[in-house]
């Protein structure tokens, strides 16, 4: 069971935009085909609520507030159980899956999701659950620095984010030149 997988489509739930029944379905990779096609309106309310629970669930680990992140998962967990079972089409394919054979679209997604990020925290804790630091993208990720040290969600908003902050720094000094008083070596001494 790849639960590194499982814990990447809580982090894709939550960067998700749920504008409608047609962006849910645009969630669902290839090989989860059928959730594209069961997908129905009552499973768009139940992921909206599922996708602010776990950004709580985000904001809590990269705010330090542990035990918050644990009770919230663990809720998670009862409200979207995992009945695990064994899935394939012969011999050579079997593999695990979270729910049992007829669960809902939300229900196997969910469980799946909130199983993978519940064995993540268990795994690297969460101070390794981070939300993106550029204030214009607010995605979380999932930090699998060598040192725990990332702070946004792509090279796309980290370069974005340090160009501004150039640029920032750049508008301040040049403002700072214009304010400062002339050279006191060339006023004249009376």
């Amino acid at each position: 069971m790849d639960f590194d997988a499982y814990a990447r489509t809580g982090v894709d739930l939550v960067n998700a935009r749920l504008d409608d029944l047609d962006a849910l379905r645009a969630l669902f990779p290839d090989e989860h085909a059928w959730m594209r096609d069961e997908a129905a309106e009552r499973d768009l309310t139940i992921f909206r609520r599922a996708q602010k629970r776990l950004r709580d669930v985000f904001e809590y680990g990269t705010s330090g507030r542990d035990a918050e992140a644990v009770n919230e998962l663990n809720t998670l967990l009862a409200a979207y159980p995992v009945q695990p079972r064994i899935s394939g089409h012969d011999s050579s394919d079997w593999h695990m899956h979270v729910t049992g054979r007829g669960a809902s679209v939300s229900a196997e997604y969910l469980a799946g999701a909130v199983w993978g990020l519940s064995v993540w925290l268990c795994e690297y804790g969460s101070a390794r659950f981070g939300v993106c630091a550029d204030d214009r993208c607010r995605n979380v990720y999932l930090d699998t620095s060598s040192n725990c040290c990332r702070r946004f969600c792509s090279e796309r908003c980290a370069t974005r984010s340090h160009v501004a902050a150039h640029r920032a720094r750049k508008r301040a000094a040049v403002s700072d030149q214009a304010a400062a008083p002339a050279d006191a070596s060339l006023t004249p001494v009376s």
